[in-house]
């Protein structure tokens, strides 16, 4: 994911924060579930929640990865192509700390972008990303983030999140390691996949949001506040497509 900093200016670092940490998109399995679908396109028949569509955002100075419905190995889903591009698919959510359960989600992933590596500035592309972004107490940010979301505000609108946990498929580092970003650390990617052995297939998962976000951070989540995918190949300038499956997200029981 494209997230240049000191080498070619303030603005191209804003960019970059804003396609890692713009808000993003969400659903709730025990209330709701919605299949990514670009605006434009209508909704989804049998999903609980169809009226509420998720959003592509763009990035400026970005070509746009392109997203579009689809369906592959049986299963509805929303396919994206990459070429040289960064964007992603996003909605907004409101899920206070308490009630934070269980994400599901699904992608099927048919090459790894071969120059790829996620703990590399220039380098870190992905060819599959579900990302979550929570509030935070902002009065704890450093200097460097403070300003940085500032400057993410100016370019797309929106602040960068207090904090974006990411899942992602890694080339070479094993799963369930955290990767940092080397721009702020109000970004961890957790790898979910690693290498080429799994590729290919529909892959499933269920992850506890607050058992991953303190792994990542080191401390409680905030409230989540939005959910999203992206497919993106601008620091390579390589392409990548993959096949994304709805994304749910459960609220946890009473008592937890």
């Amino acid at each position: 994911m494209s997230r240049i900093f000191c080498q070619t200016g303030p603005r191209l670092a804003a960019v970059g924060l804003a396609i890692a940490l713009s808000g993003c998109a969400a659903l709730s399995p025990g209330s709701r579930t919605l299949a990514a679908r670009p605006q434009s396109e209508a909704p989804v028949p049998g999903l609980l929640d169809p009226v509420v569509l998720w959003q592509q955002q763009n990035f400026p100075g970005k070509r746009a990865t392109q997203y579009r419905p689809d369906r592959v190995g049986n299963r509805d889903a929303t396919h994206a192509l990459a070429v040289s591009s960064a964007s992603m698919l996003r909605r907004s959510v409101r899920i206070e700390p308490a009630e934070l359960g269980a994400l599901r989600f699904s992608w099927r992933v048919p090459a790894l972008i071969a120059l790829a590596d996620l703990g590399d500035r220039n380098l870190a592309d992905s060819p599959v990303r579900v990302v979550l972004a929570f509030e935070g107490d902002r009065s704890r940010l450093s200097a460097r983030d403070a300003m940085l979301s500032e400057l993410a505000h100016t370019l797309t609108g929106e602040p960068m999140p207090y904090a974006t946990l990411i899942y992602v498929w890694c080339n070479q580092r094993p799963s369930e390691s955290v990767i940092h970003s080397p721009r702020t650390a109000r970004v961890r990617k957790l790898v979910m996949e690693s290498g080429p052995q799994r590729l290919g297939r529909w892959l499933d998962y269920e992850r506890d949001i607050r058992a991953d976000f303190e792994k990542a951070f080191g401390e409680p989540p905030g409230a989540l506040v939005a959910v999203g995918i992206m497919t993106d190949t601008d620091n390579t300038g390589e392409t990548a497509q993959a096949w994304y499956g709805p994304v749910a997200l459960g609220t946890a029981t009473k008592g937890n």
